[in-house]
């Protein structure tokens, strides 16, 4: 099979596979991730896929079992949205002075600016704080709707880790 059978095959099963996922995960972005991993695993074996049966079969497979990992994953990492970090911080304990509060949002914020590119800070005002489409963020920055997801979904794991490093390290 060719790169793009390859590419035709997985375009015709994408709704379906996406339900999968859906259903799995209870959410569309990361829905939306487990497809593009396993899109990402397939394509270096194209070559090695005899067919379209088989292609879909792997590929029902590869989306449930990345996305029964993104489960685990997220079970042992739990992780939120950015929109109620500020509240969540603030009112994180009662115990914690309102100074190491500030402190604490305030180093969130600087790790933002300090560790995501000027293009996933970017994305992520947009996506999580202004609620724009991928479509919006894809026309404005003039790339494609998946690339948006993909830096969108690194800027979040960026933020994620350093933060548990941080709650970690106190």
């Amino acid at each position: 099979m060719s790169e793009n059978h390859l590419i035709e095959t997985f375009t015709r099963s994408r709704s379906r596979l996406f339900m999968i996922a859906k259903r799995l995960l209870d959410n569309d972005d990361d829905a939306e991730d487990a497809l593009q991993e396993a899109f990402c695993r397939l394509w270096p074996n194209a070559e090695k896929l005899k067919d379209d049966t088989e292609t879909d079969k792997i590929a029902v497979a590869t989306v449930k079992n990345l996305s029964i990992d993104q489960l685990r994953h997220q079970h042992i990492h739990p992780t939120e949205g950015l929109d109620g970090l500020e509240d969540k911080i603030a009112f994180s304990s009662e115990s914690e002075g309102e100074h190491e509060r500030t402190e604490r949002y305030k180093a969130v914020k600087r790790l933002i600016d300090s560790r995501l590119s000027p293009l996933q800070q970017r994305i992520l005002k947009w996506h999580d704080m202004e609620g724009k489409s991928y479509t919006e963020i894809a026309l404005r920055e003039q790339m494609q709707e998946p690339a948006v997801r993909m830096q969108l979904s690194r800027a979040r794991k960026i933020i994620r880790d350093c933060y548990n490093e941080l709650s970690h390290a106190k």
